[in-house]
């Protein structure tokens, strides 16, 4: 079973959907014994880095995930949540992250090297570019569109953890991961088969069938 972590600021339904759909047993939940119990978790978001990272801190589910993760269960961050993976974020001030992964959260700039403007948040479907297409969470996924909606990015200290990117701009790492320590900038829920074939491989390491 894997437990989606409801912290209050998650698009849960359609994460939950999703699972439903792949007939894969869930529970979205923010009691710590029911989601200890699970073999794999999700941390969806939607919202600002520091409100998450403050609900996470008050409720202590931020030294939990530490923890889990810590013992070797999968985590897969989503949109939000896989920012809060990271060190830091610079989104409404400097907030500390669950520090699963060396980097920084940074504003999308909104303005091409040349001065032209852009705007941000940026929501559409953009193509995904495989770094690591060895990764089990990248099994016998295409190289398609996937649908984002974010005004800030990933930058990771060790490009390694990057496994799949998008470009508009700049460089976005659409996929992380590293040990058991997943995310996705972009909604997999919400971005058709690729995404679905993403959520199932996530499942398939969760249950040990992933290399």
């Amino acid at each position: 079973m894997i437990g989606i972590i409801d912290y209050g600021m998650g698009n849960l339904y359609s994460v939950s959907k999703a699972l439903e759909r792949m007939n894969y047993q869930y529970i979205v939940t923010n009691d710590k014994n029911k989601l200890h119990e699970c073999k794999g978790l999700i941390l969806p978001g939607v919202g600002a880095f520091r409100d998450a990272m403050t609900i996470l801190n008050d409720t202590d589910l931020t030294s939990f995930i530490q923890n889990e993760v810590a013992s070797g269960k999968p985590l897969l961050g989503i949109c939000l949540g896989m920012q809060l993976l990271f060190e830091e974020s610079e989104e409404n001030g400097l907030t500390t992250g669950l520090q699963l992964l060396k980097g920084r959260i940074v504003r999308i700039p909104g303005v091409t090297k040349s001065g032209d403007t852009y705007k941000v948040p940026h929501m559409g479907w953009n193509k995904l570019k495989f770094n690591h297409p060895e990764s089990p969470l990248l099994s016998n996924v295409e190289e398609g569109h996937v649908y984002f909606v974010h005004s800030y990015y990933a930058v990771p200290e060790e490009a390694d953890v990057v496994l799949a990117s998008s470009t508009y701009d700049v460089e976005v790492p659409a996929v992380v991961g590293k040990g058991n320590v997943y995310g996705t900038q972009f909604h997999p829920e919400k971005s058709s088969d690729i995404g679905l074939a993403i959520l199932k491989n996530f499942a398939a390491i969760v249950e040990g069938r992933g290399e």
